[in-house]
């Protein structure tokens, strides 16, 4: 009896683990969590003209993520892999970003990752 009452112990811890240690994306891309719940504060949100696009950015052996804003006169923000705006690379008054990003040696690959498909 004690044998199969510690044997049900472990097994629940087991299944305990399986359950909360690997975390699925519930949106199916290749980003960091903190990219995933930008998409869900956007997706939370009115809907943009024109719709919101996430950007995945290679360049110079790093990934950033490239968020479109909403409309007109406002900045698209690049972001590193912990959510941190490293620049804003178009956008603004005059379209050409605030003129912070890095000077990038290689071709940047850009994939896009997400799209809001709401109307």
């Amino acid at each position: 009896m004690k044998h199969f009452f510690f044997c049900s112990i472990y097994f629940l811890i087991g299944l305990l683990f399986l359950n909360t240690s690997c975390e699925k994306s519930s949106l199916n891309i290749d980003a960091p969590n903190c990219i995933e719940n930008e998409i869900k504060k956007i997706k939370s949100e009115a809907v943009r003209n024109p719709p919101a696009e996430v950007w995945k950015w290679e360049a110079d052996g790093q990934i950033y993520y490239y968020i479109t804003s909403d409309c007109c006169d406002q900045y698209n923000y690049l972001y590193n892999n912990n959510c941190e705006v490293i620049c804003a690379p178009d956008g603004g008054l005059i379209g050409s970003g605030d003129g912070n990003c890095p000077n990038f040696i290689e071709p940047i690959k850009k994939t896009l990752i997400w799209k809001d498909s709401r109307r």
